[in-house]
């Protein structure tokens, strides 16, 4: 005999809430992944930063950092997701500092009211505002400490990690960002990504205990000011080194996500890293460092609240779907889609 019963339900609100959710953070990964090499430098480098950085902190910070440290680590590409989407985020990454000339780092206000009084918001933000950015970010966390926000805590921290470790990558502040304007195309990936790719496994990482920062401020500019510096050596190098290769030595061909894709070769990129002496270890370094020395710095001059009283937080269903939210408008506007409303 046949039931014409109607069928169970299999599935639990809840289970469908979370398989959706994983579908969109799964899109998201995708997209990104696609993306390319612009925004590798996110995938490995800013994970690693944060992780490491969180080994830095003290036992009063650990208490609570080590265990989200998934969170601090996995989280720390949120802002290339919101850089395709979100109006007002790309300009946070980055500073043309020779767009203002040669005297740039003496010229430039350290503190943004200054800097928008001088030169105008419009212009400043055209331009990237990283320097600034990274202030403020360590404004919003000190405040996150003070009102002992967990989820607040954990959002701004890994955010701040992913600014501080960018003002450290050379490329990021300049205008020939991609050796567009120079005929070398490319270089952008292949310092941030390539590189890394290749050999960040035998990096040293590791520096040792957090450090007050008496003026994060200052601490910025010098990020910015050291980066600059190292510009130089990252187009000269690669300029000189093209002229001992050929075309076809140049450049390899590999497969990535299914995708045959054209990369620099290995031979170059070995040559190309012995050049550089070590630079992009030392830029991750000091991003290590200078993550966690700002953590620590903010929840000091939080006054170091005791974080064993939300050391229990765990989000829940209201930030998972908070997140997954932020997630699905991110990619919406990424593609341009058009979604129907309930």
């Amino acid at each position: 005999m046949v039931s014409h019963c109607a069928p169970k339900k299999i599935f639990s609100e809840e289970a469908k809430f979370f398989f959706i959710i994983t579908l969109i953070l799964s899109l998201v990964k995708g997209q990104n992944e696609a993306l390319g090499s612009d925004i590798r430098w996110g995938f490995w480098a800013h994970k690693r930063i944060n992780r490491m950085a969180t080994f830095r902190l003290p036992p009063e910070m650990q208490v609570f950092y080590k265990k989200h440290i998934e969170y601090l680590t996995e989280n720390a590409t949120n802002p290339d997701k919101r850089r395709y989407a979100v109006v007002g985020e790309a300009e946070r990454h980055f500073i043309d500092l020779d767009v203002y000339g040669d005297s740039a780092l003496l010229i430039l206000p350290k503190f943004w009211p200054a800097a928008v009084a001088r030169f105008g918001e419009d212009s400043l933000r055209k331009h990237g505002i990283v320097p600034w950015q990274i202030q403020q970010s360590a404004y919003q966390l000190t405040e996150a400490f003070k009102t002992k926000n967990p989820g607040r805590i954990l959002k701004v921290s890994a955010d701040l990690g992913h600014y501080v470790a960018d003002a450290h990558v050379p490329l990021h502040t300049t205008r020939n960002y991609n050796g567009q304007l120079s005929g070398q195309e490319g270089i952008h990936g292949f310092w941030e990504s390539r590189l890394p790719e290749l050999f960040a496994g035998n990096y040293d990482l590791w520096i040792g205990p957090a450090e007050y920062c008496d003026n994060i401020a200052i601490e910025a500019w010098k990020i910015v000011r050291d980066s600059h510096l190292a510009c130089d050596s990252v187009f000269l190098f690669e300029k000189q080194l093209t002229l001992r290769f050929k075309k076809d030595e140049k450049y390899s061909y590999e497969l990535r996500n299914n995708v045959l894709t054209r990369s620099y070769s290995r031979e170059f990129s070995e040559k190309y890293h012995q050049m550089l002496a070590k630079q992009v270890e030392r830029r991750m370094k000091a991003s290590v460092k200078m993550v966690g020395d700002i953590w620590y710095t903010c929840w000091v001059n939080a006054g170091q609240p005791d974080l064993r009283e939300i050391s229990g937080f765990a989000p829940g269903i209201k930030e998972a779907q908070e997140q997954a939210e932020e997630q699905k408008s991110w990619l919406q506007k990424l593609f341009n889609v058009r979604t129907e409303s309930d």
